[in-house]
């Protein structure tokens, strides 16, 4: 004899299978919102790490100028006050015969750039290496300012600025000198 009774079916509802398909899809586009502010604030700090090396950089190449006499006391201060240092923000270009950065004799012809890729061979350090150059959205300021009631010492600030994703940043570093004899 055949059972009469409608057999009770198994399994899930259409709403139901939507519903958990909504959740799923939640959940993993949170993931993927999650995953691209990382890979954002992962490429912000290489450019900060960048701007910190060219502040430091500029730094360095002023107390070696000065440590092997290259420039004299004198000359270590901005334009504007008779040294050999230009006033304002400038493009970041490879130094010129001098070897110190903001100074009038820069190369602009050979803009500062940082090598991201080796080439296609595969190697870091040869011509075909993949470099981006920092001019278009990063500049360098040096501001060199005698220390009130100290004489022969002087404070340099290199600040350098940049723009991300329409944003301005800046990073600065300060430092003081002395005249060396």
């Amino acid at each position: 004899m055949k059972n009469s009774r409608p057999r009770k079916q198994r399994g899930f509802t259409l709403i139901e299978v939507m519903v958990a398909m909504a959740v799923l899809s939640f959940g993993v586009l949170s993931l993927v919102s999650i995953f691209t502010q990382g890979l954002r604030a992962s490429y912000q700090t290489q450019i900060q790490y960048i701007a910190q090396q060219k502040a430091q950089e500029a730094m360095e190449t002023i107390f070696t100028a000065r440590d092997t006499r290259l420039v004299t006391s004198a000359q270590i201060n901005n334009v504007s006050n008779g040294g050999i240092f230009k006033d304002n923000a400038q493009p970041l270009y490879a130094p010129g015969p001098d070897g110190l950065f903001g100074t009038a004799d820069d190369d602009s012809t050979n803009p500062d750039s940082i090598v991201v890729a080796p080439g296609p061979d595969g190697i870091f350090g040869t011509a075909d290496d993949v470099s981006i150059n920092l001019n278009p959205w990063m500049t360098r300021t040096i501001l060199i300012a005698p220390v009130a009631n100290t004489p022969n010492l002087k404070s340099i600030t290199v600040t350098v600025n940049w723009t991300f994703e329409g944003q301005t940043f800046q990073y600065q570093i300060s430092s003081l000198i002395s005249n060396f004899s």
